[in-house]
C-alpha cells in the first residue's frame, strides 16, 4: 500500500498558514483583537530585550524566534520594510549569537561594553540617515517595481525605512557591544509607538512603550557596567 505524502504536506502547510494568520485571534481585549502571531512575537521580543539589558547570551536565540513571528505579521499588514528587517535580524542574530559566545563572561554576563569613539559615532549617524533616505525612496515605489510580491503601496515608507535602518545600525552596534546601540533603539521605539498605533496594531504600539522603558534601562545598565570597568582599570 502506497502512502500519498503530498496531501499531508498540503494539509500541514494549510495548518501553518492558518495558525500564522493575523485572522487567527488569541483573545480580544478592550475591543482589540490579538492574533497568536502578534502575541508570540511580542512576548518573545520583550523577553529578548530584557535579556539583552542583562547582557545574557540567551537574548539571541529568543530574539531569533521572535523575529520569525514578526516577519510573518509585518508582511500581512503591509509594513514591508519591517518584514524585510526581520530577515536581516535572523542573519545578524545568528552571527551575534556566535560573536557573543566568543566574548568574556562574568557570572553569566557578557563583559566589555563601551562607547565608540567620537569619529565612529558621527560616521554611524551620517550613514544611518543616508541609508534611511535611500530606503524610504525605494519602499515608496516598491509596489511599482515588484507588484507580485508587494501588491499595495507601503504604509509610511520613509518613517518605516528610518526605523528599519536605525534598527540595522543598532543591531550591528549591539553585536560589537557598543553602548550607543541603545540610543538607536530608543529612537526606533519612539517612532514605532506612533507608527504602529496609526496602523492599528495597538498591542505592538503598547509593546514599543515597554521596549522604550527597557531600552532606557538597558542604556543605564550598560553605562553603569562601563563605569565600573573603567574604575577597576584606574
Amino acid at each position: 500500500m502506497q502512502i500519498q505524502i503530498e496531501p499531508f504536506i498540503q494539509a500541514a502547510i494549510a495548518l501553518i498558514q492558518k495558525c500564522l494568520s493575523i485572522e487567527n485571534i488569541a483573545f480580544t481585549l478592550v475591543g482589540y483583537s490579538m492574533s497568536y502571531v502578534e502575541l508570540l512575537g511580542t512576548l518573545l521580543t520583550l523577553w529578548s530585550v530584557w535579556l539583552l539589558s542583562k547582557r545574557q547570551l540567551l537574548t539571541w536565540p529568543v530574539g531569533l524566534i521572535g523575529s520569525l513571528f514578526y516577519m510573518v505579521l509585518f508582511y500581512q499588514i503591509k509594513l514591508y520594510s519591517d518584514a524585510i528587517e526581520q530577515v536581516y535580524y535572523l542573519g545578524t542574530g545568528v552571527y551575534g549569537w556566535w560573536a557573543w559566545k566568543q566574548s568574556s563572561q562574568e557570572e553569566g554576563q557578557i563583559v566589555g561594553v563601551q562607547y565608540s569613539d567620537r569619529k565612529t559615532l558621527a560616521l554611524w549617524i551620517v550613514v544611518a540617515l543616508a541609508g534611511a533616505a535611500i530606503a524610504g525612496f525605494g519602499m515608496s515605489r516598491i509596489h511599482l517595481l515588484l507588484p507580485t510580491l508587494f501588491p499595495e503601496a507601503a504604509s509610511f515608507p520613509y518613517l518605516d525605512a528610518l526605523t528599519t535602518i536605525f534598527s540595522f545600525a543598532g543591531m550591528l552596534l549591539m553585536i560589537q557591544k557598543k553602548i550607543e546601540c541603545w540610543i538607536y533603539w530608543i529612537i526606533v521605539d519612539v517612532i514605532g509607538i506612533g507608527l504602529y498605533f496609526a496602523k492599528e496594531v495597538k498591542f505592538i504600539a503598547l509593546l514599543y512603550v515597554v521596549l522604550l522603558i527597557l531600552a532606557s534601562n538597558g542604556l543605564r545598565l550598560w553605562q553603569q557596567s562601563d563605569r565600573t570597568s573603567q574604575s577597576a582599570k584606574s
